[in-house]
Formats: structure tokens, sequence, C-alpha cells
């Protein structure tokens, strides 16, 4: 056997022996460099589960029928503010939120209510035509333009304005009376109110007046002034 010519210490000074490691790692890259290089794919981290998810989320072998609801949050609400002591305060008589008193004259409903209005307007006007000078003598003078006005010859629009001027004097002082006994049914004494009130309420007649008149004149002179005054002439 030639085994000297493989040993080491040969003549060729161990050549042999770092030649071989040498061609044994050429090979070893040639093999690798001939076989195709495939990347393997990367595994992909599991998603991230949070407290929440995680305790909605059922285990494995749970039904989700038995599935706990979410647990309330620990952190405390903030108190309500507390309500203003007025609100919890009785309303006293001169409070405008305060209810009314009972009024058992406003139970009545339908035809009684109708029907006690109309006794309450005639025992009016009876107050009315014994008690107030102003709104006999004005009567008096309805009693006298309103036959005029239902028959003169007239437009219907103009006999409206005639009969409804009359009518506007009597409502007119019909209110003004009612405010002069309310002023005195508070006090008799003289007071820069009571007197204010009263003459605010005489101003509203002598306008209803004034209204009367002018219609009465506008309808009536273009319409029998110049047949009056040819009349008269004549005489």
């Amino acid at each position: 056997m030639t085994r000297a010519s493989t040993a080491p210490g040969a003549d060729d000074g161990g050549q042999t022996l770092a030649a071989t490691p040498r061609a044994a790692a050429e090979d070893a890259c040639d093999t690798a460099a001939s076989i195709p290089f495939v990347m393997a794919p990367r595994p992909s981290s599991p998603p991230k589960v949070t407290n929440a998810s995680a305790a909605n989320t059922p285990r494995a072998g749970e039904r989700a029928s038995h599935r706990e609801p979410p647990r309330p949050s620990s952190r405390p609400e903030p108190p309500e503010p507390p309500e203003p002591a007025h609100l919890h305060e009785p309303l006293g008589p001169d409070d405008p939120l305060a209810p009314l008193p009972f009024n058992p004259y406003k139970g009545n409903r339908g035809v009684m209510r109708a029907w006690n209005a109309l006794k309450y307007s005639i025992k009016g006007f009876r107050v009315a035509i014994r008690e107030e000078s102003a709104f006999r003598q004005e009567l008096t003078l309805a009693a006298i333009l309103v036959p005029i006005g239902i028959f003169v010859p007239v437009e219907p629009v103009e006999r409206v304005l005639l009969l409804g001027s009359v009518m506007l004097v009597l409502i007119v002082e019909l209110l003004n009376s009612s405010i002069e006994n309310a002023v005195d049914r508070i006090g008799l004494e003289r007071n820069e109110l009571s007197g204010r009130a009263k003459d605010l309420g005489s101003a509203a007649v002598t306008v209803a007046l004034l209204t009367c008149v002018m219609a009465w004149g506008l309808i009536l002179v273009p319409r029998f002034g110049p047949a009056l005054l040819h009349w008269l002439g004549i005489r």
C-alpha cells in the first residue's frame, strides 16, 4: 500500500492536505449555485388582542349565547349639579307662575255657559242704563240714527259703515264705564294713575264719536247735501 504518499510529513510539504478542504469548499459553492433559490414566506405576526376584545371574544368550546356582557367601566361618573333652591320653594300668590284660584263662575260649559253669558250681558245693559248718564244719552242718539241708517237709500257697504259707527260709540262707552267702576272699586280717593285711567277711557269715547260723525258726514252729505240745499233755497 502507498500510505506514505498520503501521510503527513510527505515530501510535498503538506500541500495535498491543504488543498483538499479548499477543493471541497469550492465544490459546495458550485452545488449551492446550481440549486434555484426560493425565499420562504415570512410568518406574519399574530394580531394584537386588547383586553376589551378578549373579554368579548368567546373561547373555544363556548357557545355565543353564554357570552358575558362587557363589564361597566370602573371610572366614577361626575355627580350631577344640584338643582337651585328656588325651584322647590312654594309659589306665592303674587307669583305670575302660581295657579289661579278656583273660580266657580268658570265651571259651566256648552249651552249653560252661553245662557249665563246672555244673562250677565242683560244685567250689564241694565246697570249701564240705570247708572251711566253718558250711556243713556248715546243710547238715545243711537235710537234716532239706527232707523235712519237702515232706511236711507245707500249702498250696502255704506249702510254697514253708518250703523257700525253708531255701535262703536256704544261699545267704547261700555268699556269706559267698566274701567271707571274698576278704578272706583280700588279706591275713591284722588290718585294720579286712577285719574289717568279715566281720562284715557273718556278720550277713547271722544274718538269713537268723531268717527261716527265723520262716517255719517262723508256718506250722507255728498249724496243728500245738494238736494237739501236746493230745498232750503226754495223755502
